[in-house]
């Protein structure tokens, strides 16, 4: 009997994370496990912003993936995927095309422009790592042309951040502590810098508890962010941002730096791929399988899932996507075993938003907890999420452990 051969896209949270969970609840012998990215390497997106802001290194952000998967077990791909066609159950990729009997898909998210005019010309993305390294190089860049200009241009020391949910405002966070560091590498007056984060929505951190908020918000404030709130960005051009500030009233801010982090998608492969999807994500069944599709499983952030409790989909994070993989894992075998699937049930233990190095705001277990007691609760989320793929050697190869 042949063995049955699973095919994993994307090496996110919630693709490796599948990987991971296969390889020890699988032996060589009872499935040929392929798994294909685009990169050899996975990154940490929930700490990109550091790397976008400069707080972090682009090389901390990431780590092989040649060293956390068992080559005995898993067949590593390296390769783009250009299609998918769950029909005649094949892939396209830039190095060749794959078949499976089971297939995973976990190609992450891309950035969503709401057909803003100009946004996908002019603004800048926190996407991934290159992205992550061009805002940083940018902003960097502005700053030292501030310094050499002999007639000073003010705006290029003005950077405007589109969105104020948890990317956005981790993002600002960062830049509050790395402002001052770089007025000081280039001689420029702190004053002269504006840093504005505008939000179409009417508040901030939607979801997140209210006094957590306005807690983010002070402390944002007192680091010199501006706040522009239920003020979308209706264009973007190479000077700036125009925004709607009234019914028929606009506002331009010219700026030499425009980060746009208020919204994303799902993978665009998703749409021509044969399953029912909304904006790239797929509604998917209590097992996470694909509608109309039992061999197709969607991890991540092409999965959608409504929160019954809420009537809203829960949120496309990282917790959850490494939940969703164990889950999808253990489907998986039951499946090869020819056992009933079960269904995915997410633990929720809460989030933790940061506000730079030492600071954040957190709603965990049930309990509110805010400046370093969060920032430390966030760097434990992040080492224990390095745990679960890599074991101790990724934590203290990677893990974060200036806690105070």
């Amino acid at each position: 009997m042949n063995r049955p051969k699973i095919l994993i896209l994307g090496a996110g949270y919630g693709g490796l994370s599948t990987a991971v969970n296969l390889q020890k609840k699988l032996n060589a012998s009872d499935a040929d496990i392929v798994l294909i990215n685009k990169n050899d390497y996975h990154y940490e997106s929930t700490w990109l912003h550091e790397a976008a802001a400069g707080t972090l290194s682009p090389e901390d952000v990431r780590y092989d993936i040649k060293n956390v998967i068992n080559s005995d077990k898993i067949q590593f791909v390296q390769a783009a995927v250009t299609g998918i066609d769950v029909a005649a159950r094949k892939v396209s990729t830039d190095k060749g095309e794959h078949t499976y009997d089971y297939l995973v898909i976990g190609l992450g998210f891309e950035g969503e422009t709401f057909g803003i005019e100009g946004l996908d010309k002019y603004a800048l993305s926190i996407a991934n790592v290159g992205a992550a390294r061009q805002i940083r190089e940018h902003i960097e860049y502005q700053f030292a042309m501030w310094s050499q200009d002999e007639v000073k241009d003010d705006s290029r020391l003005t950077i405007v951040v589109g969105g104020a949910g948890f990317t956005g405002i981790e993002f600002l966070g960062e830049l509050g502590n790395r402002i001052p560091e770089l007025c000081k590498e280039f001689d420029v007056p702190q004053e002269k810098v504006r840093v504005v984060c505008v939000e179409a929505a009417p508040m901030v951190l939607p979801g997140f508890d209210p006094e957590l908020v306005e807690y983010a918000v002070r402390h944002l404030e007192s680091k010199g962010i501006e706040f522009s709130i239920g003020t979308p960005v209706v264009q973007a051009t190479p000077e700036g941002v125009k925004i709607k500030t009234g019914e028929e009233e606009f506002d331009f801010i010219k700026a030499g730096t425009v980060v746009w982090a208020a919204g994303v998608r799902g993978n665009r492969l998703i749409e021509s791929s044969g399953i029912e999807n909304m904006r790239a994500r797929v509604k998917v069944e209590k097992d996470m399988r694909a509608p109309g599709f039992p061999d197709v499983f969607i991890v991540g952030d092409c999965a959608l899932m409504i929160n019954e409790e809420v009537n809203r989909p829960y949120p496309p994070t990282a917790q959850i996507a490494m939940q969703q993989a164990e889950t999808i894992a253990d489907n998986l075998v039951a499946l090869i075993n020819g056992e009933d699937t079960h269904e995915f049930h997410p633990k929720l233990k809460g989030s933790v938003c940061s506000l730079g190095e030492h600071d954040a705001i957190g709603d965990v277990m049930g309990r509110k907890i805010t400046g370093t007691k969060a920032s430390i609760m966030k760097k434990i989320i992040d080492n224990r999420a390095l745990y679960m793929i890599g074991g101790a050697p990724l934590v203290m190869k990677k893990g974060k452990f200036n806690l105070l």
